[in-house]
């Protein structure tokens, strides 16, 4: 086996975070998950995201490859797709999900059906097996 100090020097844990960690990435990618793809419907139900700090934010995902931004010839409107690269993102933002499901067990924020239906709506809108 490796010598766990050489693999940890490039951490592939530290690599994805460098990637995700800024804040509104994951709820962006999740956010496309759900069918959105404009400027505007990504600030939805977010109002402490500025219009700044969402275009930067834009542009950094796009040069970090999870997302690419397409232009509409017709009527020059701007749309977002995630990437191979975002689309791999399903698994992650299926278990953060679930890790806040799984730990909220007092239900403080949801109930046991509700638990359910939330857990099978990521499941089937993330395409998780």
């Amino acid at each position: 086996m490796q010598n766990p100090d050489l693999v940890l020097n490039r951490c592939p844990v530290e690599e994805a975070m460098k990637l995700i960690s800024k804040k509104w990435v994951i709820q962006i990618v999740r956010d496309m998950f759900f069918g959105k793809s404009h400027f505007n419907e990504f600030k939805e139900g977010k109002p402490n995201l500025s219009n700044k700090v969402l275009s930067n934010c834009l542009k950094d995902m796009e040069s970090n490859g999870l997302i690419e931004r397409i232009v509409n010839e017709e009527d020059s409107t701007i749309e977002y797709k995630l990437t191979d690269m975002g689309l791999a993102l399903n698994k992650v933002i299926y278990e953060l999900a679930c890790f806040s499901l799984v730990t909220d067990i007092n239900n403080y924020y949801y109930g046991e059906d509700t638990k359910k239906e939330i857990e099978k709506l990521f499941r089937n809108t993330l395409k998780i097996e």
